[in-house]
């Protein structure tokens, strides 16, 4: 390989230095995890190969064995880790090298810690891949060309990860991609041949591609290359066979995670379509969980064929993001397109089959080991939620899934179910009262709530900013309609007395003539003023249509720049709090409209709105407080 233009030095995006500081410091405990890390990128790179190829016979170059390889040289202190895969062209080595091109990179980095323990968990959801190489270098040297272009058109990229990195093009007579990792000198026991076979053994014998190192006979290196690893794709064995060790480290290599997986299931599905599934749930949420762009974590293969990644073709709907692992058909034909896949009946299958494996996993685990659970829902809950307004087919099993906080213990921790909910209702209750809110704060405080907690009716409190959409959508459960304690009117007749029912017709009788003024004070700003049924302790509260969006959901989407429609909203008053007793006494129509707007402003702080005149609400409030005074 010779070069055939001058250097060019530049400098890593800021993030990147960030990212290589962090992972040289914060990683040294798992530094063989480098291997690793180079021949899943390596195999990656063959079977993106093996797709491309299918289209096009000429991208092998008359060598159609796929391989990663690993030497070393104990004297110099390097390694060498090289593929004959796909391989790179200049500008895929500047995008996929020189920068970090994942949307939330500096949100990431913001939350890191400055604790090495916490900061290298945050490092391995990020994804640790080619950068973990200066964990045991101190320059590392990568030459690529990309298969089916000219030999001329060969690429080296090199770098101290001090200052900056140097690119030119080169020569290079074979594809792929060649790495060499110059140790430092606190890690050149690494340049073993015994070593390096362990660590591949340990952590890439499930790749399903020989990974060679040649052969050493009393010490001495030969010119003849033996397989190291299985070399076999692991889904195809049987779960008897397989440790839970091996099916983690399968899980690292697909994932690229840092972490074990939490959970997996392994199947193998014969009838009319015969496939092999291997899914896992992750243990930890990456970074850029809601990043809509994000990579799904399945990867279809045909008959062992990697074909390609989940992002291509939607195999696990948007709620199902956080499930990795592969897909291997039998009944797909290996040039396949995506045009064939759209639509395509064994697509269809295998994804309604995968969902319902997922979802069973969940259940499973919910039902028998509710810790673990508890584990994910903090993870990927509001992940989950998205469900029931995606899967239609598959909404009751979601809604069993999903967890909330409730005024059963008003703890944050969202640990109710459904079916726990319908267990402890009420006799006579029809109904799975709910309210939402910005915060968990917010809901647990909510005026709305007086009446339940006087009655002990149970509600759920929703603060997750998905709640707004899952509610639209999960209207009923096991036959029980879902109710907004702050919307619509409120009907509890049938757990009240016949004494509460007549208390509160007697209520609404004396409150006629109060009503009616504040309506008319009111009349541009509400919908209707009424007694409310559930205020106990405070005076007045806002109710929505029941179709109509929180207000603290309307004040996002218009300062997101959407447009919202003008709604009125209903005021519901307490009449036998003492405000309302004093504005009864007022004589003074100018004050008594001035309690009227400060009820109204109240409530609609309490629900979350925002209020249009702040600074009259301000003004208002300190004239009858003076006035009181």
């Amino acid at each position: 390989m010779t070069a055939t233009a001058n250097k060019e030095n530049l400098q890593f995006q800021t993030e990147v230095n960030q990212l290589l500081h962090l992972m040289i410091h914060s990683l040294y405990s798992n530094k063989e995890i480098f291997l690793r890390e180079l021949i899943s990128n390596g195999s990656d790179a063959c079977d993106k190969l093996r797709f491309e190829a299918i289209a096009n016979d000429s991208l092998y170059e008359n060598d159609g064995e796929l391989r990663v390889e690993v030497e070393y040289d104990s004297k110099e202190g390097t390694i060498t880790v090289r593929d004959n895969g796909v391989g790179m062209s200049r500008d895929e080595v500047v995008n996929n090298i020189g920068t970090i091109a994942k949307s939330g990179t500096k949100e990431f980095l913001s939350k890191l810690t400055g604790d090495e323990k916490k900061d290298s968990h945050m490092i391995g959801q990020f994804g640790v891949g080619f950068y973990s190489s200066f964990i045991v270098a101190d320059k590392v040297t990568l030459t690529t060309r990309r298969a089916g272009t000219p030999v001329s058109e060969g690429v080296r990229w090199e770098s101290d990860a001090q200052s900056g990195y140097s690119l030119e093009n080169v020569d290079k007579a074979t594809r792929g991609t060649e790495i060499v990792l110059h140790l430092k000198e606190d890690e050149k026991l690494l340049a073993d041949g015994w070593r390096l076979r362990n660590i591949i053994r340990q952590y890439s014998d499930h790749i399903p591609l020989p990974v060679n190192m040649r052969k050493t006979e009393a010490g001495e290196i030969k010119d003849e290359w033996e397989t190291v690893n299985k070399a076999n794709a692991l889904w195809t064995r049987s779960k008897s066979d397989i440790k839970d060790e091996e099916y983690q480290e399968f899980y690292k290599h697909v994932s690229h995670d840092w972490e074990d997986a939490l959970a997996w299931s392994h199947n193998r599905v014969e009838g009319k379509y015969e496939y092999t599934s291997l899914l896992y749930l992750p243990s930890k949420a990456p970074f850029d969980m809601f990043d809509r762009d994000n990579t799904h974590g399945l990867k279809l293969y045909v008959q062992r064929v990697f074909i390609m990644e989940d992002k291509e073709f939607k195999l696990m709907p948007r709620y199902l993001r956080f499930v990795r692992g592969v897909l291997d058909s039998a009944d797909l034909p290996l040039n396949v397109s995506r045009e064939i896949l759209q639509g395509n009946k064994i697509i269809e299958n295998m994804k309604s089959g995968s969902v319902k494996k997922v979802l069973g996993l969940l259940e499973n685990m919910a039902t028998n080991e509710t810790e673990k659970y508890q584990k994910f829902w903090k993870e990927f809950g509001k992940v989950l939620k998205e469900g029931p307004g995606e899967d239609f087919s598959n909404r009751e099993e979601i809604a069993k899934l999903l967890r909330f906080s409730s005024t059963q213990d008003d703890n944050a921790e969202q640990t109710v179910s459904l079916p726990d909910y319908i267990s402890r209702m009420k006799e006579g209750q029809e109904k799975i009262y709910y309210i939402t809110a910005d915060t968990h704060t917010a809901a647990k405080n909510s005026p709305h709530l007086e009446v339940f907690r006087k009655k002990g009716i149970e509600v759920l409190l929703l603060s997750d900013r998905v709640d707004e959409w899952l509610v639209q959508h999960l209207m009923e459960f096991e036959g029980k309609s879902l109710q907004s304690v702050a919307k619509g009117q409120l009907d509890l007749s049938k757990l009240e007395s016949e004494e509460d029912k007549k208390a509160q017709e007697e209520v609404e009788k004396e409150a006629k003539n109060i009503i009616e003024h504040i309506k008319k004070v009111l009349a541009d700003k509400v919908e209707d003023v009424r007694v409310s049924h559930r205020l106990t302790t405070s005076p007045s509260c806002i109710v929505l249509n029941d179709q109509d969006m929180a207000l603290y959901m309307q004040n996002l989407l218009k300062q997101a720049g959407h447009e919202m429609p003008t709604t009125k909203p209903v005021l519901e008053i307490n009449p036998t709090h003492p405000l309302l007793k004093r504005m009864e006494a007022e004589t003074d129509d100018a004050r008594f409209a001035e309690w009227s707007s400060v009820l109204l402003d109240q409530a609609i702080l309490a629900e979350g709105g925002q209020l249009e005149d702040p600074a009259g609400f301000v003004h208002r409030l300190n004239r009858l407080m003076l006035a009181i005074a």
